[in-house]
């Protein structure tokens, strides 16, 4: 009989879906004192038929020639029937190419032994683990010895203990760890190649208000609020299952963060739908321990070719995304947006290199003419400050003056705009000695105030450069003045006694407490562009509306009467500036007279005789 598999005997069913490992042994030749062959001494074969181990004796061609009783109960069957059968068919050692090949290797002597695992179903129907081992009988006997150890309850207890590792205690969901095998898993080539759609999906998310609850009522309320809350994800992914062929994982990935994983999503549509469901189920009240408890949840949906995405990216987007649904207002699902990511990618760039780009002086200053109303010639400008970033170009404040109040370079920074329009001030007034001099508007943050001492800052730089205090103008959001108190009106009141003039800018937006205009130690209102541009527009043909001038006339008329003067901004037809110069504005800004330029062309307009304010044409 020969030694090749012609499929598995009717004594021992196995279980080949359940395969599992198997490892090969390297040790020295292994040699047995004597056979076990019906040929050896009654002692051993006692023995052999004695051994608590079940065994069998095989010969070269793969052959059974002898089973003891103990291998006969394993198999279900009786050991005499064992013989002449072929050992391979009753443990599948030719169920997998690299077992079958080290099998070979043993029975010609050219491999020292065989170790591996399997899964046997005996015919009353109960699997059992064994552990295989296939071992030469020694150099003057052929054939081999076949061992089989069950080692069942090793692994259950392994079995238990893998489950223990790979579960949440609280929710009994799988966890953070098993949640990435299976997205691994998942994402492999193997498992969309061969069919599905393809794609995956991830719902990622977390309770909104699960801290305060946690933390008034004890952990051991917030553990069963989260156990309730993971009943209600699986009942949601279940039914979710309920049309197509499986349903979601659900995962609890730490803290309150949950994680609803779709294999072979068939688009954003079912994920939107699984979402909506997740926040419905969440939303209802919860009874715990007596209490009536209500969270919400917040969900970052990603849902994208399997092709393509790792793991780490996958939960990076719905970590972002999530993220987003949070900023949103929390209590809603957003869908990941590639377009949104970009811009968030650009600002994390942006924050980064922020800090280092003023050390290495990336920055520039641009000048905007500040026009009087009556006259047209120039007064001042607003020095506005420009990022000649190496990768992004030239950016505008609006994209970077946000990064660097949160991270606190605005105060560097802010340092370095004072000190370079001061210094470009002052040279204007040494260059243009015949000409009335220019003032320089220069804003500042709040953090400005409370993170550095800018009464001493400006003061410093203003004895360094040899300009007037009354040349430098201080421009603070209406929102951050009007709130001022403490060290903040402390700082304005000195920098105003210092001869420094305030401005409040966009003003007419934020609190508009007039009231704070006769306590503030204020010079100058700056009217947000949004009531210029409720002025008629020339050549258009749009009515003005008559709202927007009352309110600015009264706001000039009010500002006069403190002693205050206006500047009105975004002015950019000479319509506009006509009606502003009927009601009273001192000042004007806007593309009207000059887009931002660089110092020489504020050169070129003070060296122009009767020093005309329009710069024409400039880009």
């Amino acid at each position: 009989m020969s030694g090749t598999s012609e499929g598995p005997t009717p004594a021992a069913d196995l279980d080949r879906a359940a395969v599992t490992e198997s490892d090969f042994s390297t040790s020295p030749r292994a040699e047995s004192p004597t056979s076990l062959t019906s040929s050896a001494s009654p002692t051993y074969r006692s023995a052999f038929a004695a051994a608590p181990l079940a065994m069998a004796v095989v010969d070269r061609e793969g052959v059974v020639v002898g089973a003891n009783g103990v291998l006969g109960e394993l198999l279900g069957a009786e050991p005499a029937s064992l013989a002449g059968q072929v050992a391979s068919d009753l443990v599948d050692l030719a169920s997998d190419a690299r077992t079958w090949h080290a099998y070979q290797e043993v029975l010609r002597g050219r491999q020292a032994r065989l170790r591996c695992t399997r899964r046997l179903k005996h015919p009353d129907g109960q699997s059992l683990w064994v552990q295989i081992t296939v071992t030469p009988l020694g150099k003057d006997e052929p054939g081999v010895l076949l061992s089989i150890a069950d080692i069942s309850s090793q692994r259950e207890l392994q079995a238990r203990l893998r489950h223990l590792q790979m579960h949440d205690p609280v929710t009994r969901l799988p966890n953070r760890t098993l949640f990435f095998e299976r997205l691994s898993a998942a994402l492999e080539v193997e498992s969309y190649a061969q069919g599905g759609t393809g794609r995956i999906g991830l719902c990622y998310l977390d309770l909104d208000g699960f801290k305060a609850i946690n933390d008034t009522l004890g952990h051991r309320v917030g553990d069963r609020l989260l156990a309730a809350v993971a009943e209600r994800l699986t009942r949601c992914a279940d039914e979710a299952g309920l049309t197509r062929g499986s349903a979601p994982l659900v995962a609890r990935l730490g803290g309150d963060e949950f994680a609803l994983l779709v294999e072979d999503s068939t688009g954003t549509d079912q994920l939107a739908d699984l979402a909506e469901a997740v926040l419905k189920a969440v939303q209802a009240p919860f009874d715990i321990s007596g209490r009536r408890l209500s969270v919400s949840a917040s969900i970052g949906v990603v849902e994208r070719h399997a092709a393509g995405t790792t793991p780490t990216a996958l939960v990076q987007a719905a970590d972002t995304t999530l993220y987003w649904a949070k900023a949103d207002g929390k209590a809603r699902w957003t869908l990941f947006d590639p377009e949104r990511n970009a811009h968030r990618m650009t600002r994390q760039a942006l924050a980064s290199t922020l800090r280092p780009a003023i050390e290495r002086g990336e920055f520039t200053l641009e000048y905007q003419p500040l026009v009087g109303m009556e006259d047209g010639r120039l007064r001042g400008v607003e020095a506005l400050v420009r990022w000649n970033h190496p990768q992004f170009g030239m950016l505008t404040p609006n994209r970077f003056i946000g990064l660097a109040e949160e991270d606190g370079s605005i105060v560097q920074l802010g340092r370095w705009v004072l000190a370079t329009a001061c210094r470009q001030a002052r040279r204007w007034q040494l260059d243009h000695p015949d000409e009335p001099p220019i003032f320089v508007s220069v804003n500042v943050a709040v953090r400005q105030v409370w993170d550095s001492d800018l009464v001493e800052d400006v003061a410093d730089i203003l004895a360094e450069t040899g300009l007037a205090p009354g040349l430098l103008q201080l421009e603070l959001t209406e929102s951050a003045v009007m709130g001022s108190a403490g060290r903040p009106l402390q700082a304005l009141q000195a920098l105003s006694d210092m001869g420094v003039h305030i401005a409040i800018d966009d003003f007419g937006t934020g609190y508009s407490n007039l009231a704070y205009l006769s306590r503030l130690p204020v010079a100058v209102l700056k009217l947000d562009g949004s009531f210029v541009r409720g002025f008629q527009y020339e050549g258009t043909g749009a009515s003005p509306n008559p709202a927007d001038e009352v309110v600015v006339e009264a706001m000039i008329q009010l500002a006069h009467r403190l002693g205050l003067t206006v500047t009105a901004e975004c002015v950019e037809t000479s319509a506009q500036a006509s009606r502003l110069r009927r009601i009273g504005c001192d000042t004007g800004q806007g593309w009207l007279y000059s887009r931002p330029v660089a110092p020489d062309r504020i050169s070129e307009l003070l060296r122009t005789p009767g020093n005309p304010a329009v710069v024409r044409n400039n880009s």
